[in-house]
């Protein structure tokens, strides 16, 4: 395999690390109450009893609470699943499509609600990650070696007192990493894991979180990753069946995260965060006309240095500070390109800076206002021939107020966005402008919690990337804005159960309706690195969504459930006289779901989860030339450990796609069969 820049002087890190054995121990804690009968003399008598009480009950988690829909991973559900990435994980939730481009290193986007991955906004500790280019991050870079949470919000987060960029997506996922909490006399944590499996998979990875006073702590977290990426597929052309390898699916990637977190004594609270990513891939390229070779490159570096801000104090007015500064470059290789020097070799910077500034006031018990303002840079050059070098100049600033009384909420949001570009050559797109309402609104009818209605209505646009409006051979600086219109109302349910085997169940579900008005659809060409953009015109969305979480208890073994279901129907509406007027958009299924089962005994823990993708169809046109089949996978996973005074081992094995069904989930990009994984990991 060849080695990108930056990979090599990096191995004999790894070599150090499979010597380090240690992590953090996960405690298990449980709530007592003693009752204390004060004598007359209203002190307490020596010959009091005290009578230990066990207290059950539920917290309500954030998914019960939240005023906009929210579905969670996190502890120790996120590491049962049988998820290398960020992207493994979030096909459990429901309204949650993955595109993904074949096995282990292939693009790994998010689709949530039909809406289009650029809808979507990922933020990393809290700030968002940013691409320019394309509007796409690849949620495959992100391993869960060092994720503790991920959170999933339709229209945006539920708190009024955040960044004006959070109010700019249609759907926001948030994913926090590990924080250090030190307990008695800890002053370090650390954690060594290897993982090796299928594909020739080698990935060694270390964390280390330092106490380095009562107020600063500091982190540290690195992985590499190593696979061949070759796998048998099952290819048809309607005349032979056969069954190949696939080739040039290699990958090399290198992580590296660093981080200080503190607080002052006013109990405001800061962090700085450092994050590196190095790879280079090989990009397989769609089967096509019988062809299974590609020698197609990608080396990406990326990195970013953001910093936070919080005052925490227990006044009226509280004020948050971010700020960023991020460079991404990639290079694409095209050997064998139809040019005079025999190939496509580009070459692409992107730079970003950000700073942000939001306030929160309590006018008084029942109203709070916030107001934040963002400024955000973006520029983009490349060393393809007549390139524009486009710059934009993005200004937010949203107000918001939120009315609380009892178990009643209700929020309201307005977001203006201003948009300058420029390009050194070519045209550029012209300025934009626009006011971005939202209104949320919930209820709990009663006071025990158990039940929450909720509802909204948001209002909001993306401008098109850089390679919509910019690419050298096919940007359409006259392409339009899409404007998506989104409407919401559901409920969540949280019921204590006190019969010996049924602990509890929740169930959330919503019925939504989005509106879409110039789509902006991105098709892959031949390979992942080329994409045609088209406005699609106008979309309907209808649809709904259940979860349903419940745990139990049978002896001294605990279980606990996850099922979630999904309901679309995505209809082109943009014209009656199309061949495909209120036909289903490309890979959207009417139905999708998942199940997940745990089961824990002690040190023993095994997982059975399940995921279902209905029928679709790859193009505009539902004919059956278009029609894919559904497909569904089965993964299983046991682990074990035990503990050494002060060390944690711990075991896992992994079976994935038990039953080895082949399977695109993007046409023409084969995925992996059935694969095994086992991780080795020590915490100290």
């Amino acid at each position: 395999m060849k080695s990108g820049r930056g990979l090599t002087s990096y191995r004999l890190t790894y070599i150090l690390c499979l010597a380090l054995f240690s992590g953090s121990i996960a405690s298990h804690t449980e709530v007592f109450a003693q009752a204390i009968t004060p004598n007359a003399k209203n002190r307490f008598s020596t010959n009091d009893t005290l009578k230990e009480v066990q207290i059950k009950g539920i917290k309500p988690s954030l998914r019960h609470t939240s005023i906009t829909p929210v579905q969670t991973l996190a502890g120790q559900q996120l590491e049962n699943l049988n998820s290398l990435s960020v992207a493994d994980a979030l096909r459990f939730f429901s309204g949650v499509q993955i595109k993904d481009y074949g096995g282990i290193g292939g693009l790994k986007t998010v689709n949530i609600r039909s809406l289009g991955s650029q809808h979507t906004a990922v933020f990393y500790d809290g700030i968002q990650l940013g691409n320019a280019q394309n509007g796409e991050i690849d949620l495959g870079r992100f391993s869960l070696d060092n994720i503790e949470e991920i959170d999933l919000y339709n229209s945006q987060r539920s708190s009024i007192f955040q960044p004006a960029r959070a109010f700019a997506a249609a759907s926001s996922i948030y994913l926090q990493s590990k924080v250090p909490v030190f307990k008695n006399n800890d002053r370090d944590h650390v954690r060594a894991a290897f993982k090796t499996g299928s594909f020739g998979l080698f990935s060694p990875s270390l964390a280390w979180q330092h106490k380095i006073s009562n107020k600063i702590s500091s982190t540290f977290s690195t992985e590499w990753q190593r696979t061949d990426g070759r796998y048998k597929f099952r290819y048809t052309n309607s005349v032979y069946d056969t069954t190949a390898v696939r080739q040039n699916g290699d990958t090399e990637a290198l992580r590296l995260e660093g981080g200080l977190h503190g607080s002052f004594a006013d109990s405001s609270e800061w962090s700085v965060k450092i994050f590196q990513y190095f790879s280079e891939r090989g990009l397989p390229r769609a089967i096509v006309r019988n062809n299974f070779e590609s020698r197609d490159r990608q080396w990406d570096r990326n990195t970013f240095v953001q910093a936070s801000w919080t005052s925490r104090s227990n006044g009226p007015f509280q004020l948050m500070l971010n700020a960023k500064y991020a460079h991404d470059y990639m290079r694409y290789l095209q050997p064998g390109y139809d040019n005079i020097e025999g190939s496509m070799d580009n070459r692409y910077r992107q730079k970003e800076f950000y700073a942000s500034a939001a306030g929160r006031y309590s006018l008084n018990s029942l109203l709070d206002i916030a107001l934040s303002t963002d400024l955000l840079v973006n520029d983009m050059s490349s060393n393809m021939a007549h390139f524009s070098y486009p710059a934009r100049y993005t200004s937010l600033t949203a107000l918001a107020s939120e009315f609380h009384s009892g178990r009643f909420r209700m929020q309201g949001s307005l977001l203006g966005t201003l948009i300058n570009e420029t390009t050194e050559q070519n045209a550029a797109a012209g300025n934009k402008e626009k006011l971005s309402p939202a209104f949320t609104a919930s209820w709990q009818p009663f006071p025990q919690n158990t039940l929450l209605l909720r509802a909204f209505y948001k209002d909001i646009f993306r401008m098109p990337t850089f390679n919509d409006l910019y690419y050298t051979f096919s940007g359409n600086t006259a392409l339009r804005p899409e404007n998506t219109k989104q409407y919401d109302a559901g409920f969540t349910i949280l019921k204590h159960l006190s019969s010996r085997f049924w602990q509890s169940i929740s169930l959330q579900a919503d019925a939504y309706y989005n509106h879409v008005k110039d789509k902006i659809v991105a098709v892959p060409g031949e390979n992942i690195a080329t994409w045609m953009m088209m406005n699609l015109g106008e979309v309907n969305i209808k649809g709904a969504e259940v979860n349903m979480t419940t745990s139990a208890k049978a002896g001294k073994t605990s279980l606990n459930a996850t099922l979630a279901y999904t309901y679309q129907q995505a209809l082109d509406v943009t014209s009656a006289s199309d061949f495909n007027y209120r036909h289903q958009i490309p890979y959207t299924p009417e139905h999708s779901g998942s199940f997940i089962l745990n089961a824990t005994r002690k040190n023993i823990t095994l997982n059975y989860s399940y995921i279902y993708t209905g029928e679709r169809y790859s193009q505009k046109a539902n004919i059956p030339d278009n029609y894919m089949e559904p497909w569904y996978t089965h993964d299983i996973s046991a682990s074990g450990g035990f503990k050494t005074k002060k060390i944690v081992y711990k075991a896992t094995a992994e079976v994935n796609n038990l039953f080895n069904q082949y399977r695109d989930v993007i046409l023409n990009f084969p995925m992996p069969g059935r694969s095994y994984r086992f991780t080795l990991s020590m915490n100290y």
